[in-house]
């Protein structure tokens, strides 16, 4: 064999090598489609938890499908839609936190007559703990009872010091920042350290259409004091008496 036809050969073959290498444009493409077509798989998931309005599950498909396939049309159609659901899962899930700060009774009693009956209640804690004689901050309790004999009534209930409000006194109650005033007083009793919120049905109805509830009260120990609750998540036909 010449040289002649030896360079031939090589060039040849270097010619069909080159035939045999992939186009990176093909290649890329292909890639792509690949991507879409995962991206639209884990996309029907959150398609479907989107549809059912089932916003954590949603989010959840969501961030999947954005995250792990960025760029594909999938994942550019799914993102507005996602960061809705992720808005509304926190909707759902601080929806479901103030509902469990409530607890709600149903106790037999006898009443007066000596005839079985039932008490209702529903009560909350405040959020943070308050100092109401003047040494540690405690927990205040806010309770609404419903009973057949002494009807409806709300108080608040401290565990150490007392209300200044044996002879009544004035509470300024606050429904998502708008304060009203209202009456308060103290039994004259040792069995509990309560104070009544003697317009329980106002408070009721302010409650039912607020998040965030203030009460300022003034205490024994000196001034006034506040508690604030989340009063966003009550279930008001637990107490069906009240409406």
């Amino acid at each position: 064999m010449t040289l002649r036809h030896a360079t031939i050969l090589l060039v040849a073959a270097i010619a069909l090598a080159a035939c045999k290498q992939p186009d990176p444009k093909i290649a890329e493409a292909a890639k792509a489609a690949q991507q879409e077509q995962a991206a639209a798989a884990a996309a029907k998931e959150f398609d479907t938890a989107y549809g059912q309005k089932n916003w954590e599950m949603a989010a959840a498909h969501g961030e999947i499908v954005t995250s792990k396939y960025p760029g594909t049309p999938t994942a550019d159609r799914v993102r507005p839609l996602y960061e809705e659901a992720q808005a509304k899962a926190k909707e759902v899930r601080e929806q479901r936190r103030v509902e469990s700060l409530w607890s709600y009774m149903s106790t037999p009693v006898k009443t007066a007559k000596g005839k079985a009956g039932t008490q209702l209640s529903a009560s909350i804690y405040a959020r943070a703990n308050v100092e109401t004689d003047g040494k540690t901050p405690r927990p205040v309790q806010l309770i609404f009872r419903d009973h057949p004999d002494w009807g409806r009534s709300s108080y608040l209930v401290l565990q150490v010091g007392d209300f200044d409000c044996y002879g009544g006194c004035k509470l300024k109650i606050g429904f998502d920042g708008k304060i009203k005033t209202m009456a308060g007083s103290r039994p004259k009793t040792d069995e509990a350290i309560a104070m009544f919120v003697e317009d329980e049905r106002a408070l009721w109805r302010g409650i039912g259409q607020a998040k965030a509830l203030t009460i300022e009260f003034p205490v024994k120990a000196g001034g006034t004091r506040t508690a604030s609750f989340d009063v966003g998540g009550l279930k008001q036909d637990k107490l069906p008496g009240w409406k």
